[in-house]
């Protein structure tokens, strides 16, 4: 019957159960402080998933969404009748409503996760198509996480999208989605806080609030188009959530030391004739200012071939000596990360064999799936080929590894791919694409990794691995950034609730293009802001495209040079402190940079204060004409001293800081 679903047990064993009713299996997973829910239609074939991986090996062609290696099992005692299912799981105590499988959990201090009365899941097509979930909205919720997504810290009353896409430009306040998928989000009400993951990479859509039903009483919901649903409920506090999702994903991946320095970058080098005279120029002018750098993000104008970008081709024209631009980073103690991108343009020399050998997205006959790529039409790679994916990898080492560049920077991978009648190969079971569009950003940066670790001399230590799109899990191959933001001051803020909502959401390693992508040049007093701000994010990256303006590099303003070379200074100095707290984010599944709220639960979660590590409260300004930083220290068990330095400062003191834009910016050291 419609909208009334009564399961009954099909099979119990010792860390999990399954119930029956009309065509729909739901079952339950007994984890370590997390309760896993599958909901399951006959006849509908369980996609793998390559986000879960608690002991961080997926398999290339991914894993069974329901296998529980590598989770440490509970086997609570189950308590059951006609109408309900009890038990106690992590300190927890669970009930579960038969009819409609409602769920609920309740700790000391009341009931902390509900969902919605009648019917929460999508059993029969009541609730439309795909998978749809409801919970219970309490008025006061605060909401965290979901990846890069914009606005205010605390997502409470908005709705978002459930998807990615090149957001080039983009505004942080209010557009989306942006460029990573990522359904995980944290609940936090009067009761507790628990985190939900919803393990899909299909599209869909998230509610906070934004929308109401009289028949029903406040909702949260999740819908997307997958029609089997696995959900993860995790358990504990915020700072627990996070650590218990990332280990979920099979944690963090490390860094190398000098991923912390700054690094430039800016389409106008590559894009010009002279591109390696240019980036060599680079080099050089950091030389000359004293000013030690990591390294250049090197754009894709230096695969350009008769106007278009063509991956993996060098223009000889532009960059003479691809080995000899590499050894004269090398011999300077910096590197080159060459863009890639994963999109075949139907002029790239390489396209009729790729489309011969069937390594593209392609229709139900096997004809490539075309889509508008930079000024042209291109086809994607298909990394669920394995012909494909081995093509990537031997094209990354002999076209880059090879020749001395061992950072990899995977672009424009977000497989802007909607049409339901384009398939990939899917490791041997076709799908449609669109079910698994972030799959290909993921398997790109895997595919990038493996290549440089199996070339030959391949570097000692961690590899520096970026991808601008991602889902969970990636955090495993590859660090990211907020993508394409816009130069003004109101962005600076919003970048800034930006960076807090991913680290609420599991990054470590990540940072905004400071100064802004694209839009106007920034003046000189937005431009030392963000150069402020940015010095506490991990990555250190002034990046931009301002056609008919000068790039934006430290040197922008000459007579503001003193003033950079103190903020690249202080940068310097943090760096051995940035490199032991990677090692600590990476042991503990934690982010590196945090709001302050982690640690004094008071604290707004959109303070313009954060936490730059464990040690280091940072106090940027982020809006223009301030001239001083009003703060109130945290109350967090420690005390403080100002840039480190003079007298003890006492936890839960206010305190005002006067802090020109010529000033070093303000910083605690926590003692």
């Amino acid at each position: 019957m419609k909208f009334r679903h009564d399961f009954t047990l099909s099979e119990a064993g010792a860390s999990h159960r399954i119930y029956r009713a009309d065509g729909v299996s739901m079952r339950i997973d007994f984890f370590d402080h997390v309760l896993r829910t599958a909901l399951i239609r006959d006849g509908r074939d369980l996609l793998p998933t390559w986000s879960v991986c608690p002991d961080g090996n997926c398999p290339l062609e991914g894993r069974d969404k329901l296998s529980t290696e590598g989770f440490v099992l509970e086997n609570p005692a189950v308590e059951e009748d006609e109408e309900t299912v009890r038990f106690t799981l992590s300190g927890v105590r669970f009930r579960i409503e038969k009819r409609n499988f409602r769920i609920s959990a309740e700790n000391e201090r009341g009931v902390f996760y509900c969902d919605r009365s009648g019917l929460a899941m999508n059993f029969d097509g009541e609730l439309g198509d795909g998978s749809v979930h409801f919970t219970a909205r309490e008025e006061g919720q605060r909401i965290f996480g979901l990846g890069d997504k914009g606005g205010m810290v605390n997502k409470n009353g908005r709705s978002f999208a459930l998807g990615a896409g090149d957001a080039m430009g983009f505004k942080a306040e209010y557009m989306d989605p942006l460029y990573k998928h990522w359904p995980f989000f944290l609940c936090e009400n009067k009761a507790g806080s628990y985190g939900l993951f919803y393990d899909t990479m299909s599209g869909g859509r998230v509610n906070f609030g934004e929308e109401h039903d009289n028949y029903f009483e406040p909702f949260n919901s999740v819908c997307y188009e997958e029609e089997n649903m696995v959900f993860y409920l995790i358990l504990g506090s915020v700072p627990e959530i996070i650590r218990r999702f990332n280990a979920l994903c099979g944690g963090i991946r490390e860094v190398p030391e000098r991923a912390f320095r700054y690094y430039g970058s800016t389409m106008e080098y590559t894009d010009s004739e002279n591109a390696q005279e240019r980036i060599e120029g680079f080099a050089k002018q950091c030389e000359a200012c004293g000013i030690l750098a990591g390294g250049f993000y090197m754009s894709s104008g230096y695969t350009d071939h008769e106007g278009k970008r063509c991956v993996f081709h060098w223009n000889r024209s532009r960059i003479p000596s691809p080995e000899g631009l590499a050894d004269y980073f090398a011999a300077r103690g910096m590197e080159i990360l060459p863009n890639v991108k994963p999109a075949f343009l139907t002029d790239h020399p390489l396209y009729p064999e790729l489309a011969r050998q069937g390594l593209f997205l392609h229709y139900a006959d096997g004809t490539p799936a075309l889509f508008p790529f930079w000024g042209g039409m291109a086809s994607y790679l298909d990394f669920t080929n394995p012909a494909a994916y081995a093509f990537w990898k031997t094209c990354v080492r002999t076209q880059l590894a090879d020749k001395g560049y061992r950072s990899i920077w995977n672009d424009n991978n977000e497989y802007d791919v909607w049409d339901k009648d384009v398939f990939a190969c899917g490791f041997g079971k076709p799908v449609s694409a669109r079910l698994i569009r972030p799959l290909f950003a993921l398997l790109m940066s895997r595919a990038s990794r493996e290549a440089v670790t199996e070339a030959g001399e391949a570097p000692e230590g961690p590899l520096f691995m970026v991808s601008r799109a991602g889902m969970p899990g990636v955090q495993r191959y590859a660090t990211t950034w907020t993508g394409d933001n816009y130069t003004r001051f109101r962005e600076l803020r919003f970048n800034h609730y930006q960076a807090m909502t991913m680290a609420l959401s599991g990054f470590a390693f990540f940072g905004q293009d400071i100064g802004g992508f694209f839009g106007p040049r920034p003046d000189p007093e937005l431009f030392l802001r963000w150069l402020q701000y940015g010095l506490f994010m991990p990555r250190f990256v002034l990046h931009s495209w301002k056609p008919g303006e000068p790039s934006t590099m430290p040197w922008l303003y000459p007579e503001l040079l003193p003033q950079v070379k103190r903020i690249f200074a202080l940068r310097e100095r943090f760096i051995p402190y940035l490199a032991a707290e990677m090692r600590r984010a990476v042991k503990k599944n934690e982010p590196l940079v945090y709001p302050v709220f982690l640690r004094d639960e008071a604290y707004d979660p959109e303070a313009d204060c954060f936490f730059f590590g464990d040690r280091i409260l940072a106090c940027p300004v982020l809006d223009e004409g301030m001239t001083e930083v009003n703060v109130r220290l945290p109350e967090c068990g420690a005390d403080f001293r100002l840039r480190g330095e003079g007298g003890i400062i006492k936890g839960g003191a206010a305190v005002t800081v006067p802090c020109a834009p010529s000033d070093e910016p303000v910083w605690f050291e926590l003692i």
